[in-house]
């Protein structure tokens, strides 16, 4: 079991960056691969980045890829996705998602392999 709680988000301008933070309550975070989705007004909910489970691999949105940065530290139980040069296309609520799978050997992009899922963090972008 797996408890996440998500934040970050804020009120931002075109061009500025934001990091948004993942912390995570129990004992297995170490052992699955973590990952960011979001979802905008009237839309699915959308893969933006994933890391493996000792942080080795990452994968990345390749719409979104260049403007990002996923890491985790299992020792702090946290994760963390850094987001550049934010554009008002990306206004949207970010939730961090944890594999109930332990030690998958790859990441995946469909939310509903997903079991664990923080609180979600607005992220509104101004032009």
């Amino acid at each position: 079991q797996v408890h996440l709680e998500d934040s970050g988000g804020g009120v931002v301008q075109a061009g500025d960056s934001l990091r948004l933070s993942c912390a995570a309550d129990g004992r297995t975070f170490g052992s699955v691969t973590m990952a960011w989705f979001r979802q905008a007004p009237g839309k699915s909910r959308e893969f933006v980045a994933g890391i493996n489970w000792n942080g080795d691999g990452t994968y990345y949105s390749p719409s979104l890829n260049g403007r990002l940065t996923i890491s985790r530290d299992n020792e702090q139980n946290t994760g963390a996705l850094q987001i550049y040069s934010l554009e008002p296309k990306d206004t949207a609520v970010y939730y961090c998602a944890a594999d109930g799978r332990l030690y998958r050997p790859i990441i995946i992009t469909d939310p509903s392999q997903y079991t664990y899922w923080g609180q979600g963090t607005q992220v509104t972008v101004s032009s």
